[in-house]
């Protein structure tokens, strides 16, 4: 096994460098200028045109490429164009708030999809299974865009409205009181800001990892084994958690390495509307401000995630199936 994740780990070295390069290139494609912040009726041009030469946005793509790769590969990510300050810092305050979204969000994603699920699969043709099929399909058709802004409307402005105790925060990562609050509100309160981007990256993941799991506990619930284990009088929740539920968890897995992307990819979109102050949001900042170093930085991060996260997939293969071995 240890030979396998070292292999694999140095197989994603090529990978993640062809990432990185591919970033730099089409980033030097894409309209727009850098130094184009600076532009102002009270700033001259020849001091517009030093900026250019201070970034180094002078030199050949050549050239450019090589220092960048250079400095990239001692983790020296660059300095900010817009923030003036080491994108190795604006990485180190956004991310941490990204994986503590992503997280909750995979967990929660996979606990009710699996749930819901088996719940399907156990419950066919009934009316359990149409409901949460019709609610399954509803949700996996939704744009996050759009599904956020309806939890936003309906559990932070409406609910309120109609009597209901639920007033959720809709922006930010904190309350504007949170320094003054004790130990255990500021957890609540953390956690409170936390419901909705998450119960958004959730619910429209979730609804496929359950559509995915009732197909899978369908055929496995029909195989030989599960009839001898029915026969020897086994109970019928042992039958399902232990002999079906654990066989049709191994192509689950691999749906950890092909939501992975879409997790990262909407947490973009999730942390702009809910003002989360993660990567996704410093990403989206930086296109419209065309800060060059923080969005190959955070592009490169969001690649080298997605690679580690196909890489755990395929070591939980092992876990999940013990007949699989690698070495």
């Amino acid at each position: 096994m240890l030979r396998y994740a070292a292999r694999r780990t140095l197989g994603a070295i090529p990978l993640l460098l062809a990432v990185a390069t591919l970033i730099f290139i089409v980033l030097d494609l894409a309209p727009g200028d850098p130094a184009a912040l600076y532009f102002n009726p009270n700033v001259p041009p020849e001091v517009v045109e030093q900026l250019r030469r201070n970034l180094g946005l002078d030199q050949p793509l050549v050239t450019r490429y090589g220092k960048w790769l250079g400095s990239f590969l001692t983790g020296d990510f660059g300095y900010s164009f817009a923030q003036n300050r080491p994108v190795a810092q604006v990485i180190g305050d956004a991310l941490p708030n990204t994986l503590l979204l992503a997280f909750v969000a995979l967990a929660a994603m996979f606990a009710i999809g699996i749930v819901v699920g088996v719940l399907q699969a156990v419950r066919q043709h009934r009316w359990v299974d149409r409901v949460l099929s019709v609610g399954a399909l509803f949700f996996y058709s939704m744009p996050s865009f759009w599904l956020a802004l309806m939890l936003m409307l309906l559990f932070s402005l409406k609910a309120h409205q109609w009597g209901l105790p639920i007033a959720l925060p809709a922006t930010g990562i904190t309350s504007v009181d949170y320094e003054f609050l004790s130990a255990w509100g500021k957890l609540t309160d953390r956690l409170t800001h936390l419901v909705l981007p998450a119960a958004t990256l959730t619910l429209v993941l979730a609804a496929g990892v359950a559509r995915y799991t009732r197909g899978q506990m369908l055929e496995v619930i029909r195989q030989d084994y599960i009839r001898t284990a029915r026969a020897k009088g086994l109970p019928e929740r042992t039958v399902i958690l232990k002999h079906g539920l654990r066989n049709s968890l191994i192509p689950v897995v691999t749906l950890l390495g092909l939501y992975l992307p879409l997790l990262f990819s909407g947490t973009v979109f999730v942390e702009t509307i809910f003002s989360w102050p993660g990567m996704g949001r410093v990403i989206f900042d930086a296109i419209f401000q065309r800060d060059y170093p923080v969005i190959m930085a955070t592009s490169f991060i969001f690649a080298g995630l997605v690679v580690l996260g196909n890489l755990l997939a395929d070591l939980l293969y092992a876990v999940v199936d013990p007949r699989i071995r690698y070495d």
